[in-house]
Formats: structure tokens, sequence, C-alpha cells
């Protein structure tokens, strides 16, 4: 399975915003916003630079990339199976980018990031529906049942997991029952409720050029 490995942190610098690419770290004055907030690089500390309609299209595809945890090859796909599918191409592309299991994951509260999150599905800590789903990329649908896997529900990743959930303010569109560890995916998410932080129109245009 191919992985992003660059630093987390130039990342977020590039974007010049916090991605939360590395959990609790992008809360504390850790954060690379926060001690350093220009962009990665030897000039980047003398401002940034002017960026034409390309480059914001760019700049806003990147950002959503990385904030999703992909590589450019499955974000492709991703936009291009939203683009066959009838309806807004962009509910669509967001939808699709939701319900992927390892942002459901993180979304749930169950991982500090969504690459933990990724992480934590390749190595088989999750069911859906009854049935152990190693793939990250797994999309989910509305019904589908997930819970942590019997037997790894004393892993030590899990210790503090009820005091975490207690703070984690999860999504409607994603129920979540603390006691059973058990969750239901209600209804595709829809552009209100994701609330993205970067300019989906911006994607559909850098990928109809």
């Amino acid at each position: 399975m191919a992985k992003d490995l660059g630093a987390k942190c130039k990342k977020c610098r590039r974007a010049g915003e916090r991605l939360f690419l590395k959990g609790e770290r992008c809360d504390s004055p850790k954060c690379a916003i926060v001690k350093r907030n220009y962009p990665p690089g030897f000039h980047g500390s003398k401002g940034k630079k002017r960026l034409t309609d390309y480059g914001l299209q760019l700049q806003e595809k990147q950002k959503a990339r990385r904030q999703y945890n992909l590589l450019e090859k499955q974000f492709c796909l991703t936009f291009k199976r939203a683009k066959a599918k009838t309806g807004n191409t962009g509910e669509n592309f967001l939808s699709l980018l939701e319900m992927r299991l390892d942002n459901v994951i993180f979304r749930l509260g169950l991982a500090s990031s969504r690459g933990q999150a990724r992480q934590m599905v390749s190595h088989g800590l999750f069911t859906v529906n009854g049935r152990r789903v190693t793939i990250p990329s797994y999309t989910t649908r509305t019904g589908d049942v997930i819970k942590i896997k019997s037997n790894k529900k004393d892993a030590k990743i899990f210790n503090n997991l009820s005091e975490i959930l207690k703070k984690k303010e999860i999504p409607g569109w994603l129920n979540m029952d603390t006691k059973a560890l058990s969750a239901k995916i209600l209804h595709k998410p829809t552009m209100n409720i994701i609330a993205p932080t970067f300019n989906i129109q911006m994607i559909i245009e850098y990928y109809s050029r």
C-alpha cells in the first residue's frame, strides 16, 4: 500500500493552516503553524508569492489531498468516480472522501488523525457489518455498522478511548454508541454538514482543464 512519507508539518505550513495531520499535536503550542507560520524552504519567511488562477486551483487541490491523506492517483481516481455519478460533482466528491473507512474512523474519534486511522484499518482492528475490513479506501454505505474487532478492544491504543469519545464532537451523519463501541452510518454527508476548509469549485476547475 503506497504512502506519502513527506514531513506532515511542512504540508500544514505550505497550506498556511492546520490540516490536523498529527492529531493532538496540532492543537498544542508545538504545532508548526504556531511556531513557524510561513511556507517551508529558504525563502519561505520572506512572504507568500502572488499566485495565478492555476496556482490557486493547485493550492486548493493539494490542501484537500493532504487533508484526507491521499496520494495524487488516489485523489484523482476519487474525483473521476464522483464525476461519473449523477448529481453535483462537488457534493459527490466530498461524499466519497468522507465515506472512506479511514475517514469515518477518524470522524468517530477512534483515531487521532487520518494517518493513524489508515494504519489501524490496515492492521485489521475494525469490522464493517461483522466482517473484518483491512482496506482504508473501503467505501462505507448508509446503514453500515462499524465496530472494534472483539479481540482488539483491549489493545493499548484504545486504553483512554472512553475519555476521548466524551470530548469528541461526532458529525450528525454518524451515530456512536460509546458503551458498545459501535457506530452506524445514518446517511451520506452533505456539503453543509462537512463544511470543507478548501474550495471545492477550484478543485473541479483544476481537474476540468
